[in-house]
């Protein structure tokens, strides 16, 4: 019992180091070791039954220890207890995908919440391994439960901690016996003088050299590139370098986000442009919803610059603030400007407020919008001296059709498309997500970076009535001044689709350089939606880019607010409208055209490697080590001339196979007591052995060699029929057994 609690205690107090790191700064309070303690203290019950039902005590009791709950909340039906211990326990591991580790525990208790059932639940793993006895699989629970914080979170005394887990592995395996082989302790011993050597030698501790998850073999750096291109917007083609270079990379949560660089909210009639106005203080915070002000809502991006051209800070749609300080400017609307511009090896860091509404809660959101953004020059202004009324104002349609005449009279007609395909609605986000989806899957849109023109139109006009073919300047450009001529406030953003995700890190491209639509909510701010087909998906389950977003809920709940719409209300038309092969050619992400309708179909997803495959090679590890020992130490015995010695080794390799059988036998036993225990347990006769392993070791001098090399064809022959009455799994299992080893 105390080798029990010792062994499980030793595992308990690494898992638990290793889980707390997580959080920054460390968090006070005994729970961890309280967890430790109600893990342990089942597994020392006996029988079998009582040890279950302790488990079962023990893991509520953990429950309520790590998420504060009374065990009152029990009763009468448990709804106060299990219901929210699974909705914290569901918050607290999906936002293990959208913050950075280390956390902050009380900016995010639920995160703590899962670090403390984690260590709960490996802790009990090891302990009920250990207290039964099955030390291969102590020591896989343990490192499971000690390894894998240590894969997410680098940094630190790694070398140190790896010296812990391989310490305490090892007394794990040489401690579930009453008595360590002396192979045990030699091992044990071996391996800890090596790593320890190892560790304080200066030709291997340097961080240069055991920092290998951020190798990079290619030394030569990149030319920088500019992407201007994105944001300079006079849709006459846009071509893409045959080369790909990495313009950035970027630190943050695995949820894909758009990088956003600046914003193009002023429409001059013929294209968007870069003219951000300045906001104030008292109206960022207007515009900026309320949860935005809470550092902990932030989601924070550690940008390191590769190979970028430009003075844009970038960060992710809607950037809030970042640690630039006076070397960066603010231009107004989330747009910075470094100053003296970005240069190679540039870092920096980013807090953005990146809210994910359901389609649900958009519905509701009401029209009902700051002056800041309805005056002129601001964020309706559909062309010079033009500004739209704001969506639902009375009359507003007859006001903006009034003067949208003379060489603004191609938009009277966009308006028109516009409100077709929007229908009759009271819901602005019924209109926006219409025309997302129309330009994206519904209207017949295709995506090439060199698009035919409609001469005598505006671009936009023409991309819309007439070619309905353009790159991301089109798709955006369209949709948001659409928008504006509904009366919602729209802009256009440019920046970077998300990129690959590789080693904690976004890995962005010049051909990753994209533009968007931003729309304003009450509640919400700016959020992203993606018109371009064939670019990139945002994450928020609100957009019809999203994986997440169901089609056909989304008509459902639509068609309750619209009337007459093109893509949703009742006599809209559905499906994929098929796109040119020949014409779109992505560059980035890739999407198949999304059908209203119908159901989304998920793309493949880029897949890291699984905790599975990682158990499966490491299990296939363990068994390969097990078997390649036995082996060498089998045959180690065989080296000599000396037939005594040659009869000993067969006896101790038979009584090896034996104890792999769970079969015991006795060290002291002769050879006869030991083919009598064959023939008695296993009902193979062992009598030609057992001769000739007693000639070879008691007989006369002459005769031994001959016998001992009888004795070993005796062996191999008693061991093939052995193995053919055993079933497969007893072979199998004695095979990796490390009973004979001294383990076990």
């Amino acid at each position: 019992m105390l080798k029990t609690v010792a062994l499980s205690a030793a595992a308990a107090l690494v898992i638990a180091v290793d889980w707390l790191r997580f959080e920054e700064p460390r968090s006070g309070g005994g729970r961890p070791f309280v967890l430790a303690a109600l893990a342990i203290a089942p597994v020392l019950l006996r029988p079998l039954w009582l040890r279950l039902v302790g488990v079962v005590l023990g893991a509520l009791f953990a429950a309520c220890v790590a998420f504060s709950l009374s065990p009152l909340a029990l009763v009468p039906g448990g709804e106060g207890f299990f219901g929210p211990l699974r909705s914290r326990f569901s918050r607290g591991f999906l936002d293990f995908y959208d913050f950075r580790l280390p956390i902050d525990s009380t900016t995010h208790p639920a995160m703590h919440d899962v670090i403390l059932v984690a260590i709960f639940g490996f802790t009990l793993a090891v302990a009920l391994a250990v207290a039964s006895r099955h030390a291969l699989l102590a020591v896989v629970f343990f490192f499971i439960g000690a390894g894998w914080p240590a894969t997410l979170l680098s940094g630190g005394n790694e070398l140190g901690r790896g010296i812990a887990i391989l310490a305490v592995a090892l007394a794990l395996l040489a401690g579930m016996t009453d008595r360590p082989s002396r192979l045990a302790l030699i091992a044990t011993g071996a391996v800890l003088a090596g790593a320890l050597a190892l560790s304080s030698s200066p030709a291997v501790a340097k961080s240069a050299f055991l920092d290998w998850q951020h190798w990079d073999f290619y030394t030569r750096p990149q030319k920088p590139v500019s992407v201007k291109y994105i944001w300079d917007a006079r849709y006459d083609g846009v071509h893409f370098p045959k080369k790909k270079t990495t313009v950035l990379t970027i630190r943050a949560p695995r949820r894909p986000y758009y990088w956003r660089a600046t914003v193009l909210d002023r429409f001059d009639g013929t294209r968007w442009l870069e003219g951000v106005w300045r906001d104030t203080r008292s109206q960022r915070r207007r515009l900026e919803p309320a949860a935005a002000r809470n550092r902990g809502n932030l989601v924070r991006q550690e940008v390191n610059v590769v190979a970028l051209e430009d003075n844009h800070v970038i960060g992710a749609s809607m950037p809030i603030s970042n640690d630039l300080g006076d070397r960066a400017a603010y231009e107004g609307q989330g747009v910075f400007r470094a100053i003296g511009g970005l240069h190679r090896d540039d870092h920096y860091a980013v807090w953005s407020y990146a809210p994910r509404p359901t389609p649900e809660e958009l519905v509701r959101v009401q029209p009902a919008y700051p002056r800041i953004l309805t005056r002129p020059r601001r964020e309706l202004d559909v062309a010079p001296g033009v500004t739209a009324l704001p969506f639902g104002t009375a009359g507003r349609d007859a006001k903006l059709f009034a003067s949208l005449t003379g060489r603004l009279q191609p938009y009277a007609d966009m308006f028109q498309r516009a409100q077709a395909v929007a229908g009759e609605t009271s819901s602005p986000y019924a209109a926006v997500v219409a025309l997302e989806a129309w330009l994206r899957s519904t209207g017949g849109f295709s995506y090439s970076e060199q698009p035919d023109t409609a001469p005598g139109l505006p671009p936009l006009v023409g991309f819309v009535a007439v070619t309905k073919v353009g790159y991301c300047q089109h798709f955006a450009g369209a949709m948001a001044l659409m928008l504006r001529l509904l009366g919602i406030p729209a802009r256009v953003a440019a920046g970077f689709v998300p990129g690959r995700y590789h080693d904690d890190f976004w890995q962005v491209t010049d051909h990753d350089a994209h533009a968007w639509v931003e729309v304003w909510f009450r509640g919400y701010g700016w959020l992203p939606f993606d018109p371009t087909p064939g670019r990139g998906r945002l994450s928020g389950s609100y957009s019809s880019t999203s994986l997440g977003f169901n089609a056909q809920s989304a008509a459902k709940l639509l068609a309750l607010v619209v009337r007459g719409g093109e893509v949703f209300g009742r006599g809209a038309t559905a499906g994929v409208i098929a796109h040119d092969s020949e014409r779109r050619t992505p560059r980035s992400t890739g999407d198949l055209p999304l059908g209203i309708g119908s159901p989304v179909t998920p793309e493949p997803k880029r897949r890291s490697p699984s905790l599975l495959l990682f158990l499966l090679l490491l299990a296939g590890a363990l068994a390969a080590v097990i078997v390649l020992l036995k082996m060498a130490r089998r045959k180690l015995r065989y080296l000599t001339r000396d037939p005594r010695r040659i009869a000993v080794a067969c006896a101790r390799e038979l009584a090896e196979f034996l104890h792999d059988q769970r079969v015991p036998a006795g060290k002291a036993a002769t050879f006869h007591e030991l083919g009598g225990t064959v023939s008695d347990r296993l009902g193979v006769d062992a009598s030609g052995f057992a001769r000739a392993a007693t000639a070879a070791r008691y007989g006369p001098p002459a005769d031994a060699n001959r016998a001992a090399a009888a004795a070993r064809t005796e062996l191999r022959e008693l061991k093939r029929r052995l193995r053919r009455s055993l079933a497969t799994f007893d072979r199998a299992r004695g095979l990796f057994s490390v009973r004979s080893l001294g383990l076990g």
